[in-house]
């Protein structure tokens, strides 16, 4: 039976599959679930057959119910998956090289850097007040 998120082209995320999977596994009816977690019965058979799609406050009450961490809920496993590595960033130099206003920002906070580099602490926190100042002014 297809879902209404089907027939509109969507692809469904397979959480409620999981969350039947996690129930199932502690041997939990739909009506226990409600007890524990005060989400009716039939709103639990529609996420699980894939009719909605649970809030994150929601799978939270999931989670607490089946005594497993809210990662444990997107992924099977003892330990979350890792992180993924960020894709390797310009430094500010780097960025100063480039044309056009990215440039050109780059090429000012640079000069600000040097400035400030040479300033005391104090006096840094002067300079940045005074920013924020003018900042707020000019909305």
């Amino acid at each position: 039976m297809e879902t209404p998120a089907q027939r509109k082209g969507v692809q469904v995320i397979a959480i409620g599959a999981r969350l039947r999977q996690l129930r199932e596994l502690r041997g939990m009816s739909q009506g226990d679930v409600e007890k524990v977690t005060g989400l009716f019965k039939c709103y639990t058979s529609r996420v699980e057959n894939g009719y909605i799609v649970p809030q994150l406050d929601t799978l939270e009450k999931y989670a607490a119910a089946y005594s497993v961490p809210l990662y444990q809920l997107f992924y099977e496993g003892d330990e979350p998956p890792p992180l993924p590595k960020p894709a390797p960033r310009k430094t500010l130099e780097e960025l100063a090289k480039e044309p056009g206003k990215q440039g050109a920002e780059a090429r000012l906070l640079l000069k600000f850097k040097k400035l400030l580099r040479k300033t005391k602490k104090r006096d840094r926190a002067v300079f940045l007040a005074m920013a924020q100042k003018l900042a707020a002014a000019k909305k």
